[in-house]
């Protein structure tokens, strides 16, 4: 299949160019009007698919519910807001609980489904702090264990890709240094650390912060803490949730223009209210949350943020429009800059020959126009 556009984000910048897609990869990259085409998407832009690596659900499924037709239904229908690649995310629950979420996900990927590629989980908890706990259950909250983890991890049949963690919790940073020595990116979040921790956790082998602005020590002019750490760490990936609810376009603005262009990312930390009507209640990590008009869902009990109902291409929306962020910034933030953080840059994240054909077709109004995954449309 050929498509063509005057807007094609290659390298960095908008091109008048042709994508050659055949067997799932880009095969080619041409001059706009070299061959025939099959579609001719005129100025629409035409970019690299989403990748979110932080969501627990959508469609009334979260990840922790280990249902298979949950799980289906969600990555069948996710491209329609042009994601492509996605890493399920869990909330801090029991071992049992646990174990099932993760044994679903590896069944599902092992027995084969439709829609969006599953490139492995987030493991967000147990292991977090009380006081920065936001909706994760406390009584579920424990002291990381290497053991433990162990455990789980094989019962993701090694798809955790990244864990949230309050490494300040860490012990000489045991759990840490065996994620990074296992190919598990570890992130500091739901933590009370200082800026001097977070400097510790870096230095041990944290490469990401999670949900910045959110579940984290904040900013003070004489105790930075991990939103300074975020902000001063610019080779340091964060994850943030581009909602304009969980942090307003003013912050987001501060953020993504402290940090550059190549370590920032849009998370959606969507939950299982995602497509669901305004006003609908469901238990979350047993706790009740409800969705708001505005799209964002809060716990019932305490009024507070529990997650967002975010889609990828609208967060695009509110970077560039409202957030004033440069194109390029936030494109990367959902593109290059999450397959760069779970290791899958090498085929992910870029139109460039060689890559999986996993390319998304943006109107102005940032809805999708199409979706193709690995070259076939999806949506």
């Amino acid at each position: 299949m050929i498509i063509q556009s005057k807007r094609v984000w290659v390298l960095g910048q908008f091109l008048a160019a042709q994508i050659v897609m055949e067997d799932g990869k880009i095969q080619s990259i041409l001059n706009y009007g070299e061959k025939s085409v099959d579609k001719d998407y005129g100025d629409r832009r035409i970019v690299p698919g989403f990748l979110d690596v932080h969501t627990h659900g959508a469609y009334g499924f979260d990840t922790n519910d280990a249902k298979e037709e949950g799980l289906r239904n969600w990555m069948k229908h996710i491209p329609e807001e042009g994601v492509t690649g996605i890493l399920p995310t869990t909330i801090t629950q029991s071992e049992e609980v646990l174990t099932a979420a993760l044994k679903n996900v590896a069944k599902v990927v092992e027995e084969g489904y439709e829609g969006a590629e599953i490139l492995g989980v987030h493991f967000e908890g147990p292991y977090l702090d009380m006081v920065y706990k936001g909706a994760q259950p406390e009584q579920h909250i424990r002291k990381p264990d290497v053991e433990q983890f162990k455990r789980y991890q094989a019962a993701s049949n090694n798809m955790i890709k990244i864990i949230t963690l309050a490494t300040e919790q860490d012990k000489d940073f045991a759990l840490t240094k065996h994620c990074v020595k296992t190919g598990v990116a570890v992130s500091i979040g739901h933590s009370a650390a200082t800026y001097e921790e977070a400097s510790m956790a870096v230095a041990n082998g944290a490469t990401s912060m999670t949900h910045i602005f959110n579940g984290m020590t904040p900013f003070h002019h004489r105790k930075p803490g991990l939103v300074g750490a975020a902000m001063r760490f610019r080779d340091v990936f964060g994850e943030v949730i581009c909602d304009g609810n969980h942090s307003t376009p003013e912050a987001l603005n501060d953020l993504f223009m402290s940090k550059g262009r190549d370590y920032t990312v849009m998370i959606t930390d969507a939950l299982m209210v995602k497509g669901l009507p305004v006003g609908t209640k469901v238990l979350f990590g047993g706790n009740e949350i409800e969705l708001y008009p505005d799209g964002s869902a809060h716990l019932t009990d305490t009024k507070s943020l529990a997650g967002s109902t975010l889609n990828v291409n609208m967060g695009l929306k509110v970077l560039v429009e409202k957030a004033m962020i440069p194109w390029d910034y936030a494109i990367n933030s959902c593109t290059i800059n999450p397959a760069r953080l779970i290791g899958v840059d090498d085929r992910k994240g870029k139109l460039v020959a060689g890559y999986d054909a996993d390319v998304v077709v943006l109107n102005d109004d940032y809805t999708v126009e199409m979706t193709y995954l690995k070259g076939k449309q999806a949506f």
